[in-house]
C-alpha cells in the first residue's frame, strides 16, 4: 500500500507539471488583461484526486488536509491558475512530509498511545486473575503489529505465525525475536480456545512484556 501511495504521489505532480505546461495567456474579461488560463474542469479534476490521496496518506483532520480545502475555495479575482498554485504548493508539502516518513511517525505515535492503553488493560485484568483475557489482549496487540509490519514491507496478511515467517524472511526482525514471537503466538492461541491449562500467569506477563518491548522497537 505505502509503494502505491507513493507512486500516486508520483503521478500527481507529473500532472501538475503538465498543467502548468498547458498553461496559456487569455485575455480577461473583467480587466480587460492577459493572463494565465487553464480550463476549469482540468484544475478541479486534478484537485479531486490531490485531496483524495491527501486525505488518504495525511488523515481526514490532517493539517494538510485543512490547508488544502482553503487553498481550494475561490476568492475575489482568483483564476484557476491561483488556485492551482496554491493546491499545489499544499500537495508538495504532504509529499515531502510523506517520503520523509513524517506522516508515518505521526501514525505511530497516534498507534502507541493505542496499543499502550490495551496492554495496561491487559496488565489490569491479569492483576484482577483474568489471565486468559489479559492473554487475548495482548495477543490482538501483537498481531495488529504484525500486520502493520506486513504492510510496510508489502507482504500478505495472514495468520500470525504466517505473517511472522514472512517477516524474519523478509528482514524485518531476526531469528531470535521470531522464536520469541512465535511462542507468544502459542500463548495468544491457547487463551483464545479455552484452553488456560496450557499456560501460567507467569507466562502471560511475560508475554505482555514482550509485546511492549517489541512495540518500543517496532513503532520507532
Amino acid at each position: 500500500m505505502t509503494a502505491l501511495f507513493g507512486k500516486r504521489f508520483n503521478e500527481l505532480e507529473q500532472q501538475w507539471i503538465e498543467l502548468k505546461k498547458n498553461t496559456v495567456m487569455r485575455r480577461n474579461g473583467f480587466t480587460d488583461r492577459m493572463e494565465p488560463y487553464l480550463s476549469p474542469d482540468v484544475v478541479l479534476n486534478w484537485g479531486v484526486k490531490a485531496r483524495s490521496l491527501i486525505e488518504r496518506t495525511c488523515g481526514e483532520n490532517s493539517s494538510h488536509l485543512q490547508t488544502f480545502n482553503k487553498a481550494e475555495e475561490h476568492s475575489s479575482y482568483d483564476s484557476n491558475v491561483d488556485r492551482l498554485t496554491r493546491m499545489s504548493a499544499v500537495f508538495l508539502a504532504a509529499k515531502e512530509d510523506y517520503e520523509g516518513g513524517y506522516l508515518n511517525s505521526l501514525r505511530n505515535l497516534v498507534q502507541a498511545d493505542v496499543f499502550t492503553n490495551e496492554l495496561e488493560q491487559a496488565e489490569e485484568l491479569l492483576k484482577s486473575g483474568y489471565a486468559t483475557a489479559a492473554a487475548v489482549i495482548a495477543g490482538v496487540v501483537l498481531e495488529t503489529t504484525l500486520r502493520d509490519l506486513c504492510t510496510n514491507h508489502e507482504l500478505e496478511h495472514g495468520s500470525l505465525n504466517k505473517m511472522n515467517d514472512d517477516l524474519a524472511k523478509a528482514g524485518a526482525y531476526n531469528a531470535s525475536q521470531k522464536k520469541r514471537i512465535t511462542a507468544l503466538a502459542a500463548i495468544r492461541n491457547s487463551a483464545a480456545h479455552g484452553k488456560p491449562e496450557e499456560f501460567t500467569a507467569a507466562d502471560v506477563r511475560g508475554m505482555i512484556d514482550d509485546v511492549e518491548r517489541f512495540l518500543a522497537t517496532t513503532l520507532q
